[in-house]
């Protein structure tokens, strides 16, 4: 195939392309468009043809009128565009996101006869890299509060609350239901005090006996009970200069309440076993799911106690199953799984999101 078939073949072959291809006069008049350029503008090509390319209102076009001795487009001056990214509008006044690559030509004697533009349809990529980036803001946003996601209102009340708390020494009570991020909280509120630069100690009040528990919480010297060969210290002491986090603090002894409450009034414990008293500087942190007030009245929890933690509540609100919420979470735990598997988040199927949890931070994890 020689020359003379190339051009009696050459609308065929320009048809073929996938991207838009426009020839323009040095005028800035266009000459030829191909079909793809049709279907990008929506311009037929007997109506756009003979118009000026200022028709297509493209963002990446300077006019140089102004400048003497100048061509009236700047693209003409500088000789080319190479993917360039900018929005024409369509006929029906919709914008296309395209990606421009532009030339001119020119005669055997270096004369500048025209141009010609290509123009490549990437408004489905750039919306995509729009979600991508909104949900990078979420992401970052909940990195940094302390790890917690939370875009409503709701929630960015506890944030201010969490900031408040932080700030003083006040006993902190967290309510919540289980898996709803107390303890994200009240590391939120260590991480922001004036004592996170000490020790953070976590106790979980339902997870042990009495007899355990008080060990725990304050220790006790050897020969205290059978099998305490030695002596050990206890989470206050553990603790001191810093925060201890009481989790599930409803579920708590009634005796060993008593106990916490001389902690919070004195700042001192006595060990399992001893009646020597150990100052400590402590502040409390606690966290339930349950009704305190409803436990008080049935004689399960006692009321002075209450009064003392309860001097900054803190609610959580539930996480319900609302689109918004539900998206955060599931791109924060879908990004941190694939990251952990080393795999793309593109390589895992779109599936609708139908579970109605009322936790869905502590079930995400778990899928």
């Amino acid at each position: 195939m020689n020359d003379l078939d190339l051009n009696a073949y050459w609308k065929s072959i320009v048809d073929t392309i996938q991207d838009g291809v426009m020839v323009v006069s040095p005028q800035g008049i266009i000459i030829s468009v191909n079909r793809a350029f049709e279907e990008i503008t929506g311009y037929p090509h007997g109506e756009i043809v003979g118009r000026a390319c200022t028709t297509l209102n493209c963002t990446s076009c300077e006019i140089a009128r102004e400048k003497p001795g100048c061509h009236w487009c700047v693209m003409f001056e500088k000789g080319q565009l190479k993917k360039q990214r900018c929005t024409i509008a369509r006929k029906d006044g919709r914008s296309v996101q395209i990606l421009k690559n532009a030339s001119v030509l020119k005669d055997p004697g270096g004369t500048v006869c025209g141009a010609v533009e290509t123009i490549t349809d990437i408004t489905d990529l750039v919306e995509k890299e729009t979600q991508i980036a909104s949900f990078r803001r979420e992401l970052a946003a909940e990195d940094r509060f302390h790890g917690m996601i939370g875009v409503s209102q709701p929630m960015q009340r506890v944030f201010e609350l969490i900031g408040n708390a932080a700030v003083s020494d006040a006993p902190v009570i967290i309510y919540g239901e289980s898996g709803s991020g107390k303890e994200m909280v009240a590391q939120a509120i260590h991480e922001a005090g004036s004592r996170r630069k000490g020790p953070y100690v976590k106790v979980n009040c339902a997870a042990l006996n009495e007899s355990l528990l008080e060990s725990e919480l304050f220790g006790h010297v050897k020969g205290a009970y059978t099998g305490a060969h030695k002596s050990r210290e206890g989470r206050f002491e553990a603790a001191d200069r810093g925060d201890i986090f009481l989790d599930e603090i409803g579920d708590l002894p009634l005796s060993t309440q008593v106990k916490l409450l001389r902690v919070l009034e004195e700042k001192v414990i006595e060990r399992v076993g001893d009646h020597q008293p150990i100052s400590v500087d402590v502040r409390f942190i606690s966290a339930t799911n349950r009704d305190l007030p409803a436990l008080i009245a049935a004689g399960a929890f006692r009321d002075d106690f209450y009064y003392r933690i309860n001097v900054i509540p803190i609610r959580i609100p539930p996480c319900g199953n609302g689109p918004r919420i539900s998206r955060c979470w599931r791109v924060r735990f879908s990004t941190a799984s694939c990251s952990k598997a080393k795999r793309s988040l593109m390589a895992y199927p779109r599936r609708p999101w139908t579970a109605s949890w009322p936790t869905p931070g502590r079930a995400m994890r778990a899928n």
